[in-house]
């Protein structure tokens, strides 16, 4: 399904482009800053998906919001990556299997660790829990003027768009909100809501990116106001087929390149997130591909290097 009714998400993007620079024209020699997302709200700065997080987000500048959703079993979105409660917390089992009143009982940053000066591992957040937060905790968190960009990660689709959709309506936020799933199956799964503003399915992403990398061909250009988002750097394992079988090779692929971009934007203007951006070079290089945002996990980290962003791409940059 192509991205539909950007228009609804672009009043949320002033303040972007304003300060970031996002929607900014840019030359070899002159790079637009990218806006910076805070990953599961900053992972590497908080735990992950939690008010505290996006807290520390907010005061470390970051321009938009990215946060995991999943839905419980009695039917609440509520921010939680990992597939096992496990991962994150003291509990066990999966987010979908239980009730939001046994999730609230649970620690979100019981596993989050911290090195001290003296090389201990330090749990900051056992004496001092913090909660799973609901979406609509989330919503009434941030800022009316911040992006936020949902990742829906349970399947399947339909009763969590439907449940997402609630929230939105009940918080009037569908202008401010972008949705993005790894599975294409969402793109349906919220066709019944016209108001809601979707990435590319990453399928379509992922195809004209390897078009590009492995014919040099461009394949259907998606239009003006498409939002898409892919690593900017991915272990990926390429195939080639014989009569007689198959030959596997892995590889560390950089998919965004000068003429990947130039493809994207043939047909006017689109956003491009590259996922994964944690180091200066690679955020430079960013800002020098013309990327319009990267996902960061640390936010405390990326928004220092942002405003050190030479003038020039000669100016030091890959």
């Amino acid at each position: 399904m192509p991205f539909r009714h950007a228009a609804a998400f672009a009043a949320a993007l002033v303040i972007c482009i304003a300060v970031a620079g996002c929607g900014a024209a840019r030359s070899d020699d002159s790079p637009a800053a990218p806006m910076i997302i805070a990953h599961r709200a900053g992972a590497a700065d908080f735990p992950e998906n939690t008010l505290l997080a996006i807290e520390g987000a907010l005061k470390n500048h970051a321009d938009a919001i990215w946060l995991t959703v999943q839905l419980t079993r009695d039917g609440v979105p509520v921010l939680y990556r990992p597939a096992d409660l496990s991962a994150n917390t003291e509990g066990q089992g999966a987010v979908a299997d239980t009730d939001l009143a046994s999730l609230e009982r649970l620690n979100a940053g019981w596993r989050f660790a911290r090195i001290d000066a003296a090389g201990v591992t330090r749990y900051p957040y056992r004496e001092t829990p913090l909660r799973i937060p609901t979406l609509a905790q989330a919503l009434r968190a941030i800022p009316p003027g911040v992006p936020v960009m949902l990742d829906m990660k349970a399947l399947p689709a339909e009763p969590q768009a439907a449940a997402v959709a609630r929230v939105l309506n009940e918080e009037a936020a569908w202008t401010r909100v972008l949705i993005y799933s790894t599975d294409a199956s969402y793109q349906e799964a919220f066709a019944a809501w016209p108001q809601a503003v979707l990435f590319e399915s990453r399928d379509a992403t992922r195809a004209r990116l390897a078009a590009v990398a492995l014919e040099q061909t461009c394949e259907a250009p998606p239009p003006p106001g498409t939002w898409t988002a892919f690593e900017f750097e991915r272990k990926m394992e390429l195939v080639e087929t014989f009569t007689l079988g198959e030959a596997r090779t892995a590889v560390t692929a950089k998919l965004w390149t000068p003429d990947a971009v130039r493809c994207f934007g043939a047909r006017g203007k689109t956003r491009i997130v590259a996922i994964g951006i944690d180091t200066a070079e690679d955020y430079r290089a960013a800002a020098c591909l013309g990327i319009d945002a990267v996902l960061v996990d640390s936010p405390s980290k990326m928004s220092a290097v942002k405003a050190a962003l030479p003038s020039s791409c000669a100016a030091g940059m890959s």
